[in-house]
């Protein structure tokens, strides 16, 4: 007697089905899981992002060093408005920040 092949492939597609779940739920479960691999992409691109934000800043302070070495107005302005450094016969006044 021979088995209907509708039937066949009906039996086929539901245990492919299963196996296919099976394996989702291993992979998802597993220690170096897809999730891991998902959240750790997330970290790489936060990270690099980070990287750009302090390579603009170490370009700004490095223009500011290069500045401040060449002016000699520049420096004592920088002085003045960042450490208030004054003159003996100066008075300075701070403002509230």
């Amino acid at each position: 007697m021979r088995k209907d092949p509708d039937i066949q492939k009906r039996s086929f597609l539901r245990y492919a089905a299963i196996a296919t779940a099976l394996a989702l739920v291993f992979l998802l479960l597993k220690k170096d899981s897809v999730i891991r691999w998902i959240q750790g992409g997330f970290t790489i691109h936060r990270q690099e992002r980070q990287i750009e934000q302090y390579q603009r800043r170490i370009e700004e302070l490095d223009h500011q060093i290069q500045t401040l070495s060449t002016n000699r107005d520049s420096l004592e302005k920088f002085a003045r408005e960042q450490y208030y450094f004054s003159t003996p016969d100066e008075d300075v006044y701070l403002e509230p920040r």
